[in-house]
């Protein structure tokens, strides 16, 4: 295992800057994610922990060890990418052997971790196919016992299941997961897939040009965005446009505060940041929107009254576009309430705020 630091590590190409000031502190055994769409910067920091490429200023340590100027093959690392990159001359055998061959390992030694990683991967019997004979899920599999089979001090993964249809990467992701969780190594791993980030990370780091826009746990990120655009980036989000009227300090030491949003007030949970008087934008999820009643008018205590513009059976939900005096928001709902909804047919909805963050416009 190893701790993996960055500290306010840069890349630049000319006038072009690729990843800006990035600061972090990776725990032995955590799994961290870096998300954010194409162009972000997300895996040109993954390959400058990689040694892959140098960063144009900052540092990389492992265990206290600075690693900028040490090449990829002496820092023990493990690295998957998008393609399987199998030898197709050699047997799944020979292909998690193959790192091992290249140090000189004894043939016993290298045999008994060949047949280690076969039973870690669940291909016990496998070694003598050809991966020509296995399906993209074996493949996978077995680039990552290759991957372990020289025991590297980090874990790096870039996109390794963009290639794979959706059935697959959902049932892989959670492969790699146990795999990284069984050797308890440190990981860092690359995706656009939201799906996949939250499925198995300890904490997310969301990129957007370059910069981390947030850094936390799947909650922080998805509950309590700090930007628009980790808002508007992670799952669907309402964006209202409003003003800080008031704040108070809760039990917990969290700060609510008072917004008004057009005709209607909402409350919603503030960080230090913000101040009365403020323009904010509210976020709400869709789920977190509560359809109450039926209702011609707006209600005094928060509660808000809506046309129902459109409703779409999901199955699982259904989708609500209700216009509420001119705000459009979208409304999820599940269980029998779905069924409810679509049965009465409503036209005019009272909607409640379940759960509320700001962000500063």
């Amino acid at each position: 295992m190893s701790r993996v630091q960055l500290i306010s590590v840069a890349k630049r190409y000319g006038d072009t800057v690729a990843v800006r000031d990035f600061t972090a502190d990776i725990a032995d055994g955590e799994f961290v994610t870096l998300l954010g769409p194409s162009g972000c910067g997300k895996t040109t920091t993954l390959r400058m922990v990689a040694g892959l490429v140098d960063p144009s200023s900052g540092y990389i340590l492992f265990d206290d060890q600075v690693m900028n100027r040490v090449p990829t093959n002496k820092r023990n690392i493990g690295l998957a990418f998008q393609s399987h990159a199998l030898f197709p001359h050699m047997s799944v055998a020979k292909n998690i052997a193959f790192g091992l061959t290249m140090k000189r390992r004894p043939k016993a030694e290298i045999r008994n971790k060949v047949e280690e990683m076969l039973d870690l991967i669940e291909m016990t019997g496998y070694g003598d196919r050809m991966p020509a004979q296995l399906s993209g899920g074996q493949q996978q599999r077995v680039a990552l016992a290759r991957m372990l089979a020289t025991d590297p001090r980090v874990l790096l993964f870039d996109e390794p299941l963009s290639a794979l249809d959706r059935n697959l990467r959902d049932t892989l992701k959670y492969s790699i997961l146990e795999l990284q969780r069984r050797t308890k190594k440190t990981a860092i791993y690359v995706t656009h897939d939201q799906s996949e980030a939250f499925a198995i990370s300890d904490r997310i780091f969301v990129m957007n040009q370059g910069r981390v826009e947030q850094a936390g746990s799947q909650l922080d990120i998805y509950l309590r965005p700090a930007t628009e655009f980790v808002a508007n980036f992670v799952g669907d989000n309402n964006a209202i446009s409003g003003v800080i009227e008031s704040i108070a300090s809760l039990p917990d030491g969290q700060r609510t505060a008072r917004v008004k949003a057009g005709t209607f007030e909402l409350q919603g949970y503030a960080p230090d940041t913000l101040d009365v008087g403020d323009e904010v934008l509210a976020f709400v999820r869709p789920e977190n929107i509560e359809v109450v009643g039926q209702n011609t008018q707006q209600q005094a205590d928060g509660l808000v009254s809506g046309m129902v513009e459109q409703i779409v059976f999901e199955g699982p939900t259904v989708r609500l576009n209700v216009d509420c005096d001119g705000v459009l928001l979208n409304v999820s709902a599940s269980g029998v309430e779905r069924l409810t909804l679509l049965d009465k047919g409503e036209k005019r909805v009272t909607l409640r705020f379940r759960d509320v963050s700001l962000v500063k416009q």
